[in-house]
């Protein structure tokens, strides 16, 4: 592992650059900054076989781009597609992504928006179900949304016009753009030929050989450990194989990922969780500014007070059973089959590809956790808003009901709780954020204005 023999002095710049690539897969010229693909090029060789090597992972590096494969052990819905508004991508905005990568792959190094959505409107009339009509707003709202993605990450890059004149109007605004074709490139590779399955399960899988040939399946079963802690807030023992839990449990391994990514390994008995402070990992920062954080750090405050309140105790559930098959159904239902190529298709079942380990299999014990329910997680939202609404943000002040939903949505994404028939299941995490403090800054009589780091958020700090 070349981080052991990097110098100290430089040592924090290889963490930087290796919690970049982590972090984003994708890094050009100008995404995320103009600073990460330098420094990446900087470290490409040691990156290279550091990830290979803990991961499996495969780093290309070229002067416009870096590119990480990485190897996806499970799905996961919890880190979608974004629009520059910071909406959720939704599958017409997945399907228009796709396409115009297609598009743009097939261009020369310029193109308008609207030539751009003819291409993808032909595409589109080839996808059952699927239509891009220039004349819908909602169409060409979802399709700019895409070309915004695309321009973030520098695959194309606005030359003259306006992307939302053409929204607006596609009559009377109209939006050119120059193509990168490295990045369009770098951004779609796909570890297998999507027209060869049959199923969304045959993108998983580790593609690399286990570096211990002595003991393959104790080496590949280390990789999904460590991919775990990269990829995940939260590691839980429960949610691992008897194997990986016991590889979890050995300083050694954690040792490694912290020493790579430059991040402090917070253990517990659960589990283990790699502590972001420098934020250049996490997608979602917490604790954080804005409403939904804020709010969601005072109702863990408010769950952690009741779930530790010995003298009340409350009831404990199992988690439920959710089984990857869900996911891989609802995916799978989307692929148009008459894509798929029949003579090379292949179709992998998750289950026959586990190898047999050395360790014993046990039969693990069920965890319980404590269980909420939504009527309590809905009064106690409202009684927060009661009394610190004056700060949340206007849209949220009077929807009540939807402040909640996206609070608890955030919770689950983060792994501190489980939403289940009734309310939520309380994961062991959860705990570390009880105890927070909250200040309102408010004007003072003397004051005519309020500096702007005054202005909206309670301060919360993390107790």
């Amino acid at each position: 592992m070349h981080a052991r023999s990097i110098d100290s002095l430089a040592l924090d710049s290889y963490q930087r650059a290796a919690r970049i690539i982590l972090a984003n897969h994708v890094v050009t010229r100008s995404y995320p900054d103009r600073i990460a693909l330098p420094l990446i090029r900087r470290w490409a060789t040691e990156l290279r076989e550091d990830l290979a090597e803990l991961f499996g992972y495969r780093l290309e590096v070229t002067e416009t781009t870096a590119r990480l494969f990485p190897v996806l052990d499970q799905l996961d819905g919890g880190r979608p597609a974004r629009t520059v508004a910071e909406r959720v991508f939704d599958r017409r905005r997945y399907a228009y992504l796709a396409l115009a990568l297609a598009a743009l792959g097939r261009a020369g190094d310029q193109i308008t928006l609207s030539e751009l959505a003819e291409q993808v409107g032909a595409y589109a009339e080839q996808v059952d179900g699927l239509e891009l009509a220039p004349d819908r707003a909602g169409d060409r709202d979802a399709f700019v949304d895409a070309v915004g993605w695309l321009s973030a990450r520098g695959a194309v890059t606005l030359a003259d016009g306006d992307a939302g004149g053409w929204a607006s109007d596609p009559e009377a605004g109209e939006a050119l753009y120059d193509i990168d074709r490295s990045v369009v490139f770098a951004l779609f590779r796909p570890p297998r030929a999507l027209q060869h399955l049959h199923s969304v399960s045959g993108l998983l899988g580790d593609e690399a050989t286990a570096a211990d040939t002595r003991s393959p399946a104790a080496a590949l079963a280390a990789r999904r450990v460590r991919r775990a802690l990269v990829e995940q807030p939260v590691v839980y023992a429960e949610d691992l194989e008897v194997a990986e839990r016991t590889l979890l449990a050995q300083e050694k391994l954690v040792a490694e990922v912290e020493l790579l990514t430059g991040l402090q390994g917070e253990r517990r008995a659960e589990g283990v969780a790699l502590i972001d402070s420098s934020g250049r990992l996490s997608d979602i920062r917490f604790p954080s500014t804005g409403t939904l954080a804020q709010v969601a750090l005072l109702l863990a405050g408010e769950i952690a007070d009741l779930v530790l309140d010995l003298d009340n105790p409350i009831a404990r559930r199992p988690r439920p059973e959710r089984p990857l098959t869900d996911l891989v159904e609802q995916l799978d239902s989307a692929i148009p089959s008459k894509t798929v190529f029949a003579p090379l298709s292949d179709t992998v079942d998750i289950s026959a590809a586990q190898e047999d380990t050395e360790f014993e299999a046990e039969e693990p014990e069920i965890a319980e956790h404590p269980f909420v329910e939504s009527s309590w997680i809905q009064e106690t939202v409202r009684a927060l808003t009661d009394r610190y609404g004056a700060t949340f943000a206007a849209q949220w002040q009077a929807d009540v009901p939807g402040l909640t939903a996206e609070v608890v949505s955030l919770l689950e994404r983060l792994r501190l709780v489980v939403v289940v028939d009734g309310g939520l299941l309380i994961l062991p995490v959860l705990a570390r954020y009880r105890g927070a403090v909250v200040t309102v800054r408010t004007r003072a009589e003397n004051e005519l204005f309020v500096a702007p780091a005054d202005v909206g958020d309670p301060v919360i700090a993390d107790g």
